[in-house]
């Protein structure tokens, strides 16, 4: 990848859902709202984001990656129109069916991660395989799919995202890293060493050192997240609670694929071209949040809820202390710098402003929402049409949701552009004649 690059400034795995079955099979009798009808690439990127919401973010990143690497490479064997990613690469026989290959490749990598969903996700690949006629056109499109899922299953195999390790502060220095509310360990500290999809490690994207206790920095986004993000805030905006709920609830991949959907099918890219898109949005934010965590787990930095319980530690008169602050919405069990919302959804949005604009585009974003404290469960939907407006909610969610620093937010944008412009610079390249 040639000389590294310096950058200048959840919680546990989740049980799969009794209802996971259920929801993908909603979503495939219902139909993709937002996928053109004809392109299948689209409606099992649906598929798969619905599905994958069975685990934490962090591995429906890499899950979403690998299934979208699987459905690239499956019709870049038959288009021809990009560099694969797989060396040696798929190779098609001429005439192999197209939509075929997406529908084997996306499900077979599925069903391997999610189990528990193959009754509905078998019923979706019948459903489109019996559109398509039989013949050797199906049978040689079948086999291609099946090809690409195994090799792109085989080399993930071993990729660092199991067995989980977990982080025991021992330290109670100000700024260190402490346990938080729910908290019996720090988890995820084996994810900086998830093998990445497109870059060559996460060591090459670290940060520079968070803001100082005592700088004028920290005292500054201090006292927003102590104004605004306690959960009994009088300060928070109605519509600030609303996406502090929406991104609590929404990972970047969910929110990111939802959202190329929508720009693909109003935009009238072609298969072989949302199949690239997909890829490297997951490709993107998988890695971002691989380096997102090797920096947490760099600097240790405490939460909010713990920082501001312990105001009067960080060696500034000016920083009231609050010991019985409450965030929002929970805190993570991991430390605060950088946010891994804000570098995974800025690597998915520098993926898609690189290949279709910044603005000018329709994007809803919405999800149901769990019920918080004395707000019930709803139903929460944003509309967008600038890339950059998904990442200032982003940002806003975690401040007003009393998880992060400001700071936090900065740097993480900053990490996943970075990460993003080297995943799409090296990786899945147009072919030219």
């Amino acid at each position: 990848m040639g000389s590294p690059v310096r950058i200048a400034a959840a919680t546990a795995r989740r049980p799969v859902p009794k209802f996971l079955a259920a929801a993908v099979l909603a979503a495939v009798t219902l139909g993709p709202a937002t996928a053109r009808a004809d392109d299948v690439v689209l409606r099992w990127n649906e598929i798969a984001a619905r599905t994958a919401t069975a685990t934490n973010p962090f591995n429906q990143a890499r899950i979403g990656a690998t299934v979208q690497l699987s459905v690239f490479e499956a019709v870049n064997a038959i288009t021809g129109e990009y560099e694969p990613y797989l060396d040696p690469a798929i190779e098609a026989p001429p005439g192999a069916s197209l939509e075929a290959a997406v529908v084997i490749a996306a499900h077979k990598t599925l069903v391997t991660y999610f189990p528990l969903a193959a009754p509905a996700l078998d019923a979706a690949r019948d459903v489109d395989l019996a559109a398509i006629p039989d013949g050797q056109e199906k049978t040689d499109g079948i086999a291609v799919g099946l090809a690409a899922a195994t090799a792109m299953i085989a080399r993930r195999a071993a990729d660092g995202s199991s067995p989980p390790a977990f982080f025991t502060p021992t330290s109670s220095a100000p700024g260190d890293y402490r346990l938080t509310t729910g908290c019996a360990a720090g988890v995820f500290l084996h994810w900086p060493n998830v093998t990445p999809f497109g870059i060559a490690t996460p060591g090459d994207f670290l940060l520079p050192p968070p803001p100082q206790l005592g700088s004028n920095r920290y005292r500054k986004d201090y006292e927003e997240v102590q104004w605004v993000g306690a959960a009994t805030s009088t300060a928070r905006p109605e519509d600030r609670t609303e996406v502090a709920r929406l991104y609590g609830a929404t990972s970047p991949s969910f929110a990111l694929s939802m959202a190329t959907r929508q720009i693909a099918a109003a935009k009238g890219t072609s298969v072989a071209e949302n199949a690239r898109a997909l890829a490297l949005l997951h490709m993107s934010i998988n890695d971002s949040l691989v380096a997102s965590f090797m920096n947490k787990y760099h600097y240790i930095l405490w939460r909010p809820e713990t920082g501001i319980r312990n105001g009067e530690l960080d060696g500034d008169d000016r920083t009231d202390a609050d010991p019985a602050f409450t965030p929002l919405i929970p805190t993570p069990c991991f430390p605060s710098y950088p946010s891994n919302h804000a570098s995974g959804t800025a690597a998915g949005l520098e993926v898609l402003r690189r290949l279709f604009g910044a603005a000018g585009h329709d994007i809803t974003i919405e999800n149901n929402v769990p019920a918080l404290g004395a707000l019930p469960a709803t139903f929460i939907s944003r509309q967008y049409s600038q890339l950059g407006a998904i990442a200032a909610d982003v940002d806003d969610a975690r401040v007003y949701g009393g998880i992060h620093w400001r700071f936090d937010q900065t740097a993480g944008n900053t990490l996943g552009r970075a990460v993003a412009t080297e995943v799409v610079k090296n990786n899945l390249r147009p072919v030219h004649p």
